[in-house]
């Protein structure tokens, strides 16, 4: 089974940028991508792309966020941009297996002043 790993989180003020990458155990073409959840709130899906690179975004983060993926890397990554404070969350890379989701363990963005 693959296992994911995330980096890149950490603090940054308000307007600010983060690139978060995502490191895979095995090359896929599956769906990978990102979710976040902020203390007390739901699960959210920030963005996903497919092995052929067709992203989806969530409206709250479209236009200031991009997924891309390099599979000959096995890695993911999220460009972070015009960050604020609703953006701070624990962020999550997964992998679609079809029968399963997989998860990473995840990594903290703080956005604050």
């Amino acid at each position: 089974q693959v296992q994911l790993m995330e980096s890149g989180g950490g603090l940054v003020q308000p307007g600010g940028s983060l690139r978060l990458s995502c490191a895979a155990s095995k090359s896929s073409i599956n769906l990978r991508g990102w979710y976040r959840q902020a203390l007390g709130k739901e699960r959210e899906l920030v963005a996903r792309i497919t092995g052929g690179g067709a992203a989806y975004y969530a409206d709250s983060v479209k236009g200031r966020f991009t997924i891309s993926r390099d599979n000959a890397k096995n890695a993911v990554y999220l460009q972070m941009s015009s960050l604020k404070s609703d953006d701070t969350a624990v962020y999550y890379c997964f992998e679609n297996l079809g029968y399963l989701e997989v998860w990473g363990q995840g990594t903290l963005v703080t956005v604050s002043s």
